[in-house]
């Protein structure tokens, strides 16, 4: 708990008295202002579209949670060979730096000869769009990234919560009939919300926190960097690059308060489609 106070709560209340404050650019003359950080966010032309751009990001990479169910169900097939191997295979990207993925994900949207956009000309298209470099088409590829980055952590906690549906479940619906879709549809899915609901959790956090994909899809001096801006994006541009840390600060919270919403009403709506064993 002690480790707990200092390493975490601690900074939270440092930050929250910090939104107060305004500073000078080297962090010092510190001068309380009240909400004058806040009313300023709020005021921002930006601050909408980063909203919805983190918004519509974090819509998106849930599906990697349906996806997710899918594959590691396939895995889990009674007399599936080479179980372990696919296991391995679908959670190594998961343990690769981040940064250097997305440079290889960076070189697979380039507008000029990515693969993607070679793939769509043999298939008839001639002049298809560039896709780190329109703003209505980032955030769907950094999503579309975000999805396949996060679906082998997924599948091992589905794994985990495969493997603790106890069998005998299976074996009575075989005996009344029941096909491979029906056993699915009303013993898996039922049986598996609680670790659904855990991920939903944690893909919902992580995708307000987008950052590195973004940051590092678009480069610098890219066009569609102002209208592609995330939430975490506007609070680097104004704490390390503007250093105004009190306006940094008060971006940060809006963040945790956003983040803290949503989590609450995943956790009331729960109550209502999570099954526990």
């Amino acid at each position: 708990m002690l480790g707990v106070l200092i390493f975490y709560y601690f900074p939270i209340i440092g930050n929250l008295y910090a939104s107060f404050t305004k500073t000078n650019a080297f962090g010092g003359n510190q001068k309380f202002v009240g909400l004058d950080n806040y009313t300023d966010l709020l005021a921002r032309p930006d601050l909408p579209s980063a909203t919805v751009n983190t918004l519509f990001y974090t819509a998106v990479v849930l599906l990697a949670v349906p996806f997710s169910v899918v594959i590691a169900s396939l895995l889990e097939l009674p007399g599936l060979k080479g179980r372990s191997l696919y296991r391995v295979l679908f959670f190594m990207p998961y343990l690769a730096m981040p940064v250097a993925i997305v440079l290889v994900w960076r070189l697979f949207f380039n507008g000029n000869f990515g693969l993607l956009n070679q793939t769509v000309k043999a298939l008839g298209v001639a002049d298809p769009p560039y896709w780190l470099s329109t703003p209505g088409l980032v955030i769907l590829a950094v999503a579309f990234f975000g999805i396949w980055a996060s679906i082998g952590f997924n599948v091992i906690i589905l794994s985990a919560g495969l493997k603790s549906i106890p069998k005998e479940l299976y074996e009575a619906a075989q005996l009344d009939g029941a096909g491979a879709w029906h056993q699915f549809k009303n013993i898996t899915v039922p049986l598996l919300t609680p670790s659904i609901f855990f991920l939903t959790i944690m893909q919902a956090i992580g995708g307000f926190q987008l950052f590195d994909a973004l940051f590092g899809m678009l480069g610098l001096n890219n066009p569609a960097a102002g209208a592609s801006r995330s939430l975490v994006s506007l609070f680097y541009q104004e704490a390390f690059v503007n250093n105004n840390r009190g306006a940094g600060a008060a971006i940060s919270i809006m963040i945790l308060l956003l983040v803290g919403a949503v989590t609450a009403v995943q956790f009331w709506a729960q109550k209502k489609w999570v099954h526990y064993v």
